[in-house]
This record gives structure tokens, sequence and C-alpha cells, in this order.
């Protein structure tokens, strides 16, 4: 049965607690931060970060998300094993692919200081332990605890990050302050949540491929599908970098960090609590169809206000908080409004295809949306021309998405 509404949000405020404890301070150094360092300083950084995110995922190899489905105390200890020999492995992998291309001089990563490159692996091991630990807090409930630890990371990075950048630090200083605070949450996250200790070389033993193989759905479908999704969120950074250069990367990073922020905020808040209701829902009755529909109107509600903010005053917005060098970051936040808007409302809804056992549909769905950035941004245009284009295709594929997931909600067996 579906939880009562009055537990249901008490749980979503649970986790909002923490999201907002975590956004709040970036958010409020943020206007600092952009009158502190440049734009093209604050675009090498946030390619650095887009490299992390991508990595992190490949590196847990979606291990932790299949961790909430299976709450075995040996079946999670495995889990933490496996996921830290996948990403001591990838952080080592991807420090050298970054070193060679700095060498070679390839334009994405020539953008970055030896610093930056040197750093790539260490951040991505830290990102992708802090998404198996958050992972292991929603298997057990302990959204508060979760929440503290992400409010202590995300403190910690805002903190360190002004401060070096006040002693002029400049981009290193944005790359140093993201290190500390991750090492920061996932040491606090350790110490409030006590998860498995990980074993070494557990990858490597009868355990460690029994569940890989058990759980093998989730690196054979939903790891390539993850992958995409979050290369194609880098995608557009990135190829702005090559065309158009750093300044407008700077520009396009603000605009996707303020974007960005309500879903990081609101949204996951409820991924958390939908998660679990959702399994549940599919466990006793076959479908979850009732949660969704309550959590898809929470959203719409939820994202609607902001998103028509957004939408009229952004370019007046940004000029006034960040400093008038970003008011063009605000006019691409005006172009990309409606499609944050459903994104807001798709990014937690797309769990379903987890619970529904329907990775292989959400892929194809992916390989559609990476096809589809390659193309717009390959196009001739001007700056503001190829993220239009970016908008219009992703929203259109967008409403695609929904009614794919509320299908799989529906009925598992109805699912295409």
């Amino acid at each position: 049965m579906m939880q009562a509404p009055s537990i249901y949000w008490r749980n979503v405020l649970t986790v909002l607690g923490g999201a907002v404890g975590a956004q709040a301070l970036p958010l409020l150094a943020a206007p600092l931060i952009t009158r502190l360092c440049t734009p093209a300083e604050m675009g090498a950084f946030s390619v650095w970060l887009g490299v992390v995110a991508v990595a992190a995922i490949g590196a847990t190899l979606r291990m932790e998300t299949a961790m909430i489905l299976d709450h075995d105390a040996q079946a999670q200890k495995t889990c933490f094993g496996v996921v830290s020999d996948t990403a001591s492995v990838t952080a080592i992998a991807v420090t050298l692919i970054a070193a060679c291309g700095r060498f070679a001089g390839l334009p994405i990563v020539g953008a970055l200081p030896w610093t930056g490159v040197l750093t790539i692996g260490i951040g991505t091991w830290l990102t992708a332990m802090m998404q198996t630990t958050l992972a292991y807090a929603t298997s057990h409930r302990a959204f508060g605890k979760a929440a503290r630890a992400k409010v202590i990371g995300a403190g910690t990075i805002a903190l360190v990050q002004l401060a070096l950048l006040y002693a002029s630090g400049g981009g290193v200083g944005l790359l140093t302050g993201q290190l500390i605070g991750l090492a920061a949450g996932l040491a606090a996250a350790h110490f409030l949540l006590s998860p498995p200790r990980a074993r070494p070389g557990t990858i490597l033993n009868p355990d460690g491929r029994a569940y890989l193989h058990r759980h093998r759905a989730f690196w054979r479908f939903s790891l390539p599908s993850n992958l995409l999704n979050a290369l194609v969120g880098q995608l557009p950074l990135m190829m702005i970098g090559i065309r158009y250069g750093a300044l407008p990367a700077g520009l396009f990073a603000l605009t996707q960090r303020v974007l960005a922020a309500p879903i990081s905020l609101l949204a996951s808040s409820v991924l958390e609590v939908f998660k679990r209701q959702s399994v549940h829902d599919f466990q006793t009755l076959g479908n979850c169809s009732h949660a969704y529909r309550y959590t898809f109107k929470a959203l719409l509600f939820l994202a609607l206000g902001p998103s028509i903010v957004l939408f009229l005053f952004s370019p007046v917005l940004f000029a006034w908080i960040f400093g008038e060098a970003w008011r063009e970051a605000g006019q691409l936040a005006q172009i990309l409004a409606p499609l944050y808007f459903l994104n807001f409302i798709a990014s937690p809804l797309s769990y379903v295809f987890f619970v529904a056992g329907k990775q292989k549909v959400e892929l194809v769905w992916q390989v559609a949306l990476f096809s589809m950035t390659v193309a717009v941004f390959l196009l001739p245009g001007t700056l503001h021309q190829s993220v239009l284009r970016y908008a219009i295709g992703y929203s259109g594929l967008y409403l695609i998405y929904l009614h794919m997931s509320y299908q799989c909600a529906q009925n598992l067996r109805q699912a295409t």
C-alpha cells in the first residue's frame, strides 16, 4: 500500500532538510564566488567537475542502486567491496587518460591545470564512495543522517572555495575546495552511518562475482544508460568550450549550476522517498502507479512557480545576484527554463525503470538523447541558437520519457 501522505511528506521533508543545507551554502556562496573568479576559471573547473561526475558513475557500475533493492547485510558488504575495487581501478585509469590527453594537447583536457589533471582520479573515487554510502543510507531509511553528511560536505566545499579564492587561489582554489569538501562529507557519512567496511579484492572472490552476476542488469543496462545521461549532461558544456571558448563555457556552467539547484534540492529529496515507496508497491501490488501519480503531481506543483520566474526574469536576476558580467548566463537560463521544468519532473520518476527491470528501455532513450545533443551542437550557428535547439530537442524527448516511465509504473508486464 502507498504510504499515508503525511508519512510520505515527512520522509521527503527529512531528506529535503539535508538538501536545503547541502545546497544553501553553495547557492549563498555563488554570488561571492562569481565575483572572485572569472567565467573562464569557472568553465575550466566545471569541465573537471563534469569529468569526475561521469567517471564516478562508471566507477560504481551502478551497484549502489542495487543495494537499495537488496537489503541483506552480507550482500551490502559485498557491494561496498565491489564498488571500492572498481572505483580504485577507474580512478587510476582516468588519471592516466587525463595525463596522456594533457600531453597530447586535447582541447578539453588542455584547459585544465596539471593540478586538475592529477586529481581527477581522487575526485572520482571520493564521489563514487559517497554515492554508495548515501545509497546504503536510503536502503535503511537513514534519511536524517544522510542529510547531515550532505550538509557537512557541501558546507565545507563552499567555505574552503571562498577562502582559497579570497587568497587568490583562482581555478585551483575551486578544485581544491571541492576535493576537501568531498572528503569531509564522506568521512561524516561513515561516522554517522557506520556502513560495512569495504574489503579490497572483493570483486575477485566468488561472493563478488556472484553479486555482479545477480545484479547484472545494472551494469549491463543501467550503467551505459546512466553514463550516457551524465555525458549528455556535460556534453553541451564541453562542446561549447571547444567551439566557442572558455568564457562562454563558464557562462553556461553557471547557468547549469543555478538551474540544476532546484533538482538537487527538491526533486532529489522526493526521489529518495519515491525509491523506497515504488519498490514496496511493486513487491506488494505488482505496480506503483499510485505512487507515480502522487509524486508526479507533487513535482508539477513544486516546479511550476520557479520555472515561470526563471523564464520571465533570468537575465535581470543573474546580473543582480552574480554581477553584470554574468547577465548572458541569465539569457541562457531563460532559454533552458522549460527544459529544466520537465527535467525536474522526469528525473525522480525515472527510478521506475530500475524497479520494473526495464533498464534496456531507458538505455535506448539515452542513446537517442546523446545523438540529438551531438547533432544540435555540431550544426552551425551562434551559442544561443545551439542552446535553443538543444532545449527543444531535449524537451521533446522528455515528454516521450515520461510516457514510457508511466507505462512501467502501471504494470511491469505491460511496459514496453
